[in-house]
């Protein structure tokens, strides 16, 4: 498989894991478990999530960092739901925990690979304070 290859598989995981996050969240919160009938105001969690696939559909580097660290808030959340929830709450939040680890590790992987990949900037010639001009 080509690097290129590989890269690509990392933005597709990424955009994948991204979107399952904001669908899950809207389901959990207003459907399958929310924390009052009828939903509640904890479906806004999902708002910041959404910020960032306009970037990463775009395949902008910084989204891809910033992302793998705003992730770690809601595999937070995800951990304390899943031990602190009843069913099927947190069944859900472990959902949520396996896809911000598929989230965290494309960005990560997408990055590294980017970055691998990358041409390195021309080099150029050194001037010397002695040298003569």
């Amino acid at each position: 498989m080509q690097p290129t290859s590989f890269v690509n598989n990392t933005r597709i995981l990424a955009v994948g894991s991204l979107l399952g996050l904001i669908i899950l969240g809207l389901m959990w919160e207003i459907f399958l478990a929310p924390l009052r009938p009828g939903g509640s105001w904890l479906v806004l969690k999902v708002l910041p999530l959404c910020v960032p696939l306009v970037g990463l559909l775009k395949n902008r580097m910084y989204t891809y960092r910033w992302v793998s660290l705003l992730v770690w808030l809601y595999f937070t959340e995800g951990a304390v739901r899943a031990y602190s929830d009843k069913a099927p709450s947190n069944y859900l939040a472990m959902i949520e925990l396996v896809l911000c680890l598929l989230l965290f590790v494309a960005c990560a992987l997408h990055v590294r690979l980017r970055l691998k990949n990358a041409k390195p900037p021309p080099v150029e010639p050194e001037h010397h304070a002695n040298a003569p001009h």
